[in-house]
């Protein structure tokens, strides 16, 4: 589960789904901000997954970097 994005993902749709079913404001609301939760770790697992990369191979890292920053393409 660690640093598994798709897990992340699958949370985060699983609640959005929830939200959608929920009757009450509060069941809805709290839906969403676990819906949040979990988008936000996925990005932070697959910014992780990136950034081990980098590391583990620096030099094919550097040609992919003269074409993309971390956070996506320039």
């Amino acid at each position: 589960m660690a640093d598994n994005p798709e897990f992340y993902r699958a949370r985060a749709d699983e609640e959005r789904r929830n939200g959608d079913a929920a009757l009450l404001d509060n069941v809805r609301d709290r839906c969403r901000r676990a819906e949040k939760a979990w988008d936000d770790m996925a990005s932070r697992a697959e910014r992780t997954q990136i950034l081990r990369a980098a590391r583990s191979c620096p030099s094919r890292w550097r040609a992919h970097d003269d074409r993309h920053a971390i956070d996506g393409p320039r």
